[in-house]
């Protein structure tokens, strides 16, 4: 893979950068994240930034600003989308109680559902678009969150192909595995504690 790139890296150069912006971007305003996770393009941009084809701040920069800009317009599309995507057939094949359920998740833990949203593949991809349909409120709570997570998110992403780049394999593989290795541990932990709290059974 790492003699592909190299090859590969000569020929694009600064093209790297709209190429990664622009996953970073789509993920969530045209929901390409689903087939096709971002982090993927920025890890192989900072790589390229380590092998001297890019600079390694300006793609820092277009990566959090390219996150953030895909997840406002991802934010704005369910706002004006979701309605009737909620009165379609899909939106009923999907059920009320479903989407009610969604709206009382995000507004109950508001900015928080966004950011962990951001670092949770698939979710990526649809909690901006969700925001937007539950109207959480746009300045106050959805672009603060989305700028933070975009900011570690975007740049950490770089950053670590910059930086572990002769391990290249071993982060894509961590960055695809690594929220169902979280989910995993945090279903564990919640059975365990449920165990805990039943009493005991009387003989």
């Amino acid at each position: 893979m790492l003699g592909f790139l190299q090859q590969l890296g000569g020929q694009l150069g600064a093209w790297f950068y709209l190429i990664a912006g622009g996953l970073a971007f789509a993920e969530a305003a045209v929901m390409v994240g689903l087939v096709l996770p971002g982090e993927t393009a920025l890890v192989v941009a900072g790589f390229a930034a380590q092998q001297g084809w890019i600079a390694l701040w300006p793609m820092v920069a277009i990566a959090v600003g390219a996150a953030a800009l895909g997840d406002s317009v991802g934010y704005e599309i369910g706002r004006r989308v979701g309605p009737r995507l909620r009165s379609s057939r899909l939106g009923r094949l999907v059920g009320d109680d479903r989407w009610r359920r969604t709206d009382a998740f995000l507004h109950r833990y508001g900015g928080r559902a966004v950011l962990l949203g951001r670092f949770t593949a698939g979710m990526r991809a649809l909690t901006p678009g969700m925001a937007g349909m539950a109207r959480m409120p746009y300045l106050s709570t959805f672009l603060p969150w989305n700028i933070a997570g975009a900011a570690i998110w975007g740049g950490g992403c770089v950053l670590l192909g910059y930086t572990f780049s002769t391990s290249l394999a071993a982060i894509g593989s961590a960055l695809t595995y690594g929220p169902l290795v979280l989910v995993a541990l945090a279903v564990a932990v919640f059975v365990v504690l449920k165990v805990r709290r039943r009493p005991p059974r009387r003989r």
